[in-house]
Order: structure tokens, then sequence, then C-alpha cells
């Protein structure tokens, strides 16, 4: 009885540990691949960065193409659980109500994406992740684009239209939902000319609010000025 509860915890703590190395080595792989891109990047990087022996890339992914696939999914797995609750379907009603209500939403999906985007330091590696998949397209982008590029602009597109009675799938509309996500990630992608031309040290909690106040105001102008023009 006492060889099988030992043994089961044996089992338990290596399949954590084996876990705990998987999830370091997409970490680093992150990290490193942002940094150094995809070609300069090598596996004996990687191991290092993880503190991992560098057998275990090929155990867990096969190789480094398939560590590149598994660091798209976890970037889709962390952005769809931050930006799950915020862009979810609720009732928002009909009339000047619903429109109300939506635009009530999209200043909540404004508030999460500052502060995730911009605030947090992890989102920074998911960032320079995703430009240079953007340079340069691969099997991750496509991972990236159906998983999260393509369903969340959709709904912020359904949500935006509920705001505005524009049409969620007309090109104006897509258009205008690219420019208000571009808003946000300038933010990140241009952090350093901002924090110097803010005189900010850093962004935390208080330069968030104040992204996230300029960015909201920017949008109700605009679909102020678009409800305007339908009537």
């Amino acid at each position: 009885m006492n060889e099988a509860r030992t043994s089961g915890r044996s089992r338990e703590a290596l399949s954590s540990q084996s876990e705990q190395t998987r999830a370091a080595l997409i970490r680093a792989s992150l990290r490193l691949f942002g940094q150094k891109g995809f070609d300069g990047t090598s596996t004996r990087d990687i191991a290092a960065a993880a503190n991992a022996n560098i057998g275990s890339i090929a155990y867990h992914f096969g190789g480094k193409e398939g560590l590149r696939l598994a660091c798209a999914g976890f970037i889709v797995d962390t952005v769809q659980r931050i930006a799950g609750p915020a862009i979810a379907a609720v009732p928002l009603g009909d009339g000047a109500s619903g429109e109300a209500a939506a635009m009530a939403q999209i200043d909540a999906i404004v508030e999460r994406m500052v502060g995730f985007i911009v605030a947090e330091p992890q989102a920074g590696e998911i960032v320079q992740f995703v430009l240079r998949e953007l340079s340069h397209p691969t099997a991750a982008l496509d991972a990236i684009y159906t998983g999260l590029f393509e369903p969340i602009h959709r709904r912020l597109c359904a949500i935006w239209a509920a705001a505005t009675g524009e049409e969620a799938e007309a090109e104006e509309t897509r258009l205008r939902v690219f420019a208000i996500i571009g808003q946000v990630i300038y933010f990140r992608i241009g952090r350093e000319a901002v924090l110097r031309r803010m005189g900010w040290r850093s962004v935390g909690a208080a330069e968030a609010v104040r992204i996230t106040s300029v960015v909201r105001e920017n949008v109700h102008a605009i679909g102020t000025a678009i409800r305007g023009r339908s009537s």
C-alpha cells in the first residue's frame, strides 16, 4: 500500500516537473523569438534560457518549429482568457439604451486592452512575437489569426454595430475596429517614444488610466459622429 502511494506521488511529481519544463520552454521561446527572430534563435539558446535540457525541446514539441506553434497556442489561450469576459455576448437592449449598453461594453474592452497590452510586461513579449509573425507569416500566424484575431475582431465589429447602427461586417466597420485596436497597440510598440515624450518612467496603473481615457474619448467621438450622420 505504502509503495503504491509513494509511486503515485512520484508520478505526480514527475508530471508536474514535466509541465513546468514545458511552460518554461514556451516562455523562453516566446521572448527569444520576439527579440532575435526564429532563425536567430538556437535550441541551445532556448534550453539555456529555460534552464532545461536541450533534449526536452524534441521531447515536448518535436523540435523548434513545434515550439513556435506552441508559442502561438500560448498567445491564443492567454489573450482569450483575458479578453473573453469583456467581449462576451451580453443582452444589450433596443434603441438608445442598447446603443448605450454597447458603448459601455466597448469602454470596458478598451480598459481591458490597455490594462494588458500596454501595462503588463508579459504583453511586450507577445506583441514582439506577433509582429515578427506578421512580417514573415508562418503556420504560427495562421493559428493566431484563426484562434484570436478573426473571432475577436468579428465580435468587436458586432458590438460596434450595436453601438452605432452600422453594419457589423461593412468595410467601414471592420476598418474602424482595426483603427481602435491600433490606437491601443501603438502605446506598446511605440512605448519608448511615449515614455520620453510624456516624461513617464513607466506605464503603470495611473498612466494606463490616462491612456484609457484618451482612447475612450476618441472612440466616443467617432461613434457620436456616425450616429449624427445617420440621423
